[in-house]
């Protein structure tokens, strides 16, 4: 029995699993579900519970208009907040969930294996949401063995973010540390690496690990997990040589722990960042931060590539938010129009003209926004304005980053897996285990717990 199906029940107030699953998350609609209310014809009216968003600038509002406007007589009724998992576990056991969610993508295989969220099949059809214009990456990582449980919204890349004069005055370049080659990667930490009397005081590269080491192991050739989301692969040869690499530009600098010390101590998000005040030379991040480093220190010595595969191929893992309908959603027509609306093109072109109008009257370029709709994504590209360099190139990176994506598929026990993996590199990083060591013994956890869901979803099913 699984840690979560367990807690499912324990809210439930039943030790019979599958009377939890059953009784505790009803189906709202889509393939295979005999308890279906979903009804494409319906009149919308009544009320729309949304748990989850939390979104209060002008892309977050611009859109909740829109979908205002789309849903006519619904009252749309926003909690405020990010979502809290046990909080939305515990509405759906005890029959009282919001009508749609708003959750991380890599969330949803194990929501709709406990039964939390429902099938989306006969939603997309009769709202007609375009998902075969959506980011690849991004539907995979809603599709759990076939069937799609979430509508993807925002999407996140990782770009490689350097100090051009510290990259100069060390006779290295952007292809130095963009991981194409992990031999100059790890001699350019080095080189740039500065310390005085024990004390760190440049960080010369940060592989920004435990939550990177898929990004590293793609850029090996290796997933860890196969396609289909049923086997993990943590301890592929491929993936122990990645992490191996990863954990020795720490070692390098003297350590992990003082290197996030040194990290976790500066103004990431003001005006004294890293790449500001000089103390880091280069590390992959998401690519939002483009937009804080262009907000609060426009001048700092910035150069910007895509991350590297060792084949010198772009590669960017992604992920984002999703929307999805709760088991026993009481306005599942109005949560699915929800969806389509705050998803589509015309309310991503309402948002993108938004963030221009507050841009320009901060004398700030636009750089873009990055969604779960590849068609959307095209049009708010040609609606980027220029801010001159670095950060027409950091758009243009962005956007071949977005084109070059992978994700974890989902799977019935996503939660379990990943805690498997960050546990392994935890372990490597705080010199508890050797890597090989580590993945082992996390691929034996990972794969019991996929074993576990799977055979218990098959049951189910």
């Amino acid at each position: 029995m699984r840690t979560s199906t367990r807690t499912l029940a324990v809210v439930c107030g039943t030790a019979a699993v599958g009377f939890a699953l059953s009784a505790c998350a009803v189906g709202t609609g889509g393939a295979g579900d005999s308890d279906a209310t979903y009804d494409s014809g319906a009149e919308l009216s009544g009320e729309l519970a949304v748990m989850g968003f939390s979104g209060v600038d002008e892309v977050a509002t611009t859109r909740v208009e829109f979908a205002e406007e789309q849903l006519g007589d619904v009252d749309v009724a926003l909690a405020e907040g990010d979502l809290d998992l046990q909080q939305f576990l515990s509405a759906v056991a005890t029959g009282s969930p919001p009508d749609i969610v708003y959750a991380s993508r890599d969330q949803i295989g194990s929501l709709a294996a406990r039964g939390a969220v429902v099938a989306l099949d006969d939603c997309i059809e009769g709202e007609g949401i375009p998902v075969d214009e959506f980011v690849p990456a991004a539907i995979e990582q809603v599709t759990l063995d076939g069937v799609v449980y979430g509508i993807p919204e925002f999407n996140t890349v990782q770009l490689t973010m350097a100090n051009a004069e510290l990259l100069s005055a060390a006779g290295l370049a952007i292809d130095d540390v963009n991981g194409s080659d992990w031999e100059a990667m790890s001699a350019a930490a080095e080189a740039l690496f500065v310390e005085s009397g024990g004390d760190l005081e440049v960080i010369g590269v940060d592989s920004k690990l435990p939550e990177f080491l898929p990004l590293w192991a793609k850029a090996n050739g290796a997933d860890l997990i196969s396609e289909d989301g049923r086997t993990a692969q943590l301890d592929d040869p491929a993936v122990v040589e990645a992490l191996t690499w990863a954990v020795s530009i720490y070692d390098a600098q003297g350590g992990f722990s003082a290197v996030k010390a040194y990290r976790d101590s500066a103004d990431f998000f003001g005006e004294g960042n890293q790449f500001a005040t000089g103390v880091l030379g280069a590390m992959p991040m998401e690519q939002w931060y483009v937009n804080v480093l262009n907000d609060v220190s426009p001048d700092a010595p910035m150069e910007f590539d895509t991350v590297r595969a060792r084949s010198g191929e772009p590669v960017a893992y992604a992920s984002g938010s999703a929307w999805a309908i709760p088991s026993g959603s009481a306005n599942p027509e109005a949560a699915c129009r929800f969806a389509r609306a705050m998803t589509s093109t015309d309310a991503w072109q309402a948002a993108a003209e938004a963030r221009i109008e507050a841009r320009d009257a901060e004398g700030k370029p636009f750089t873009g926004i990055l969604t779960g709709n590849a068609t959307a994504d095209d049009m708010i590209r040609d609606m980027t304005t220029s801010g001159g360099e670095p950060w027409d190139t950091a758009v243009a990176k962005m956007y071949e980053a977005n084109d070059s994506t992978f994700a974890l598929p989902a799977n019935p026990a996503d939660a379990e897996f990943k805690a498997a993996m960050f546990d392994a590199v935890n372990s490597v990083l705080n010199g508890e285990a050797a890597p090989e060591e580590a993945l082992a013994a996390a691929q034996t956890a990972a794969q019991e717990a996929l074993d576990a869901g799977w055979a218990e979803l098959e049951e189910d099913g």
